[in-house]
């Protein structure tokens, strides 16, 4: 694939997407930016959601996984389904009782001033790291196959990554998002689809089900040793916890699903959203069982992350496969990153400098923007940060390892808010939401060392755990 080819599809792909930021920019305000006037249909929220949870890590890495991992990690899409259903029985309803546009108001409401800015910032840093991780693979990707043979330097290519989510995001915000992830996740789906059909064609597989069920790549489900990070019940609770914090308490996911017309619409698309987001990653695990064994019969030296796109782009599959694979990584990189974009314009801008409540609506708007522009300079630093901090380990298992720690205060704010009726001292909320990371890091480096033991994904349950019990110790006393 030419580096002219690769100019053309960019070009137009974001000539598509800015096109729709134009029809649904018309008009905007912050309202429109930040809930999209509540006018969403359901069957677009979802459908849409399945790309931003997916992103551009899952479509590189998920796949490169199985070499090593097998098939494990679909016991932790098994726990989203749990994890979802907390969401639609338990989370949207309150939020919607609370008609929140910012999910980390309910903080204030519930604990005092103190707890509601922490578990804004933890949401701040965590998706803002998240989202530089995730950009930072597709930068990655570009740098590769376009910008080096131009001799274009990674910051050029990072900051083009970020001013062209910034052009089409910064007027409509999430009325843009919800229709342009629709588009990036059908795209995204028509190359994971391409791609099993070129790779089963080319190694003349009939029926893909059998040739999956059959490889000693699909072991599924792990029972035989509880120490180990894929041991069943780890990661089927890791998954359903990692649902509900990374989905449930994540403004970015939560933004688009206020944005649904009234709840029961919200709840629908929760629904929808978690069955095929199952059926989607189960053909993303079967995509890595025929990438490494294509890898292996043709003497591809590819693992990891880079075994996907090596294969797709400089193996003998066609050019076809080539332009959908790159149309994919795009869209599923995209379809994440331009909500992170908008959340975190949203969460810092509500919670952070509350602007709903300080200022007019014009100095609300010039505000917004002015916040939305410094994100995506965070962004560009972040990722040219992490240019020099990632090794080889696959860039999924590093997100969810960072998520363990920075989501586990939030998980245990919010069940301490849900399932308790406990007031506490909200001035010392912050000292245990920060100890509580380091505790937790401290209580698997002595396991690992001494035990031989590995929490695996399982790190977030008992972070959230150690912030619960010490905001137990936290009650005030009530006259």
């Amino acid at each position: 694939m030419q580096p002219l080819h690769i100019i053309l599809l960019i070009v137009g792909y974001f000539s598509v997407l800015i096109f729709i930021s134009y029809l649904t920019g018309k008009s905007a305000n912050n309202k429109t930016f930040f809930k999209a006037d509540n006018s969403s249909p359901w069957y677009l929220v979802a459908f849409g959601m399945i790309g931003a949870s997916l992103s551009g890590v899952t479509f590189i890495s998920v796949p490169g996984w199985v070499e090593a991992q097998s098939m494990s990690y679909m016991q932790m899409v098994l726990g989203y389904v749990v994890g979802y259903a907390v969401i639609g029985l338990v989370l949207l309803p309150l939020y919607y009782r609370l008609n929140l546009t910012s999910i980390y108001t309910y903080l204030q409401d519930r604990f005092g001033n103190y707890s509601y800015k922490t578990g804004a910032s933890f949401f701040l840093l965590s998706r803002t790291i998240g989202a530089a991780f995730r950009l930072f693979l597709v930068a990655n990707v570009l740098q590769l196959l376009l910008f080096d043979a131009y001799g274009i330097p990674f910051w050029v290519t990072v900051t083009i990554t970020i001013l062209l989510i910034w052009l089409y995001t910064f007027k409509g915000g999430i009325k843009t998002i919800v229709w342009t992830d629709t588009l990036q996740t059908l795209f995204m789906l028509i190359a994971v689809g391409v791609c099993i059909y070129t790779i089963s064609d080319e190694m003349q597989i009939s029926n893909i089900f059998s040739y999956v069920a059959d490889s000693e790549l699909s072991k599924t489900f792990f029972f035989e040793d509880v120490k180990t990070g894929d041991y069943f019940w780890k990661r089927f609770l890791a998954g359903a916890f990692v649902a509900i914090v990374m989905t449930g308490l994540d403004q970015d996911m939560m933004q688009k699903n206020l944005t649904c017309r009234n709840l029961k619409d919200a709840q629908k698309n929760m629904f929808w959203f978690t069955i095929v987001l199952v059926i989607v990653n189960f053909f993303f695990l079967a995509l890595g069982v025929l990438l490494t064994d294509y890898a292996q019969k043709n003497g591809i030296d590819a693992h990891k992350d880079q075994l996907f796109p090596i294969i797709a782009i400089k193996g003998t599959l066609g050019l076809a496969t080539a332009i959908f694979f790159l149309l994919g990584l795009i869209a599923a990189a995209y379809s994440s990153a331009d909500s992170a974009l908008t959340s975190l314009t949203t969460s810092f801008s509500i919670d952070i400098l509350e602007i709903d409540k300080k200022k007019s609506e014009v100095e609300q708007e010039k505000t917004r923007k002015k916040i939305h522009i410094l994100f995506s300079f965070i962004l560009i630093a972040t990722i040219l940060i992490f240019k020099y901090f990632i090794a080889d380990e696959s860039v999924i298992a590093k997100i969810f390892t960072f998520a363990n720690y920075t989501y586990g205060p939030l998980l245990g704010l919010y069940a301490f808010g849900l399932f308790t009726k406990i007031k506490v001292k909200d001035k010392f909320v912050p000292t245990i939401c920060i100890a509580s990371p380091f505790i937790t890091y401290l209580i698997n480096f002595l396991c690992l060392t001494y035990f031989s033991f590995d929490f695996g994904f399982a790190l977030l349950i008992l972070n959230g755990f150690i912030t619960f019990i010490g905001l137990s110790l936290l009650r005030k006393k009530v006259n």
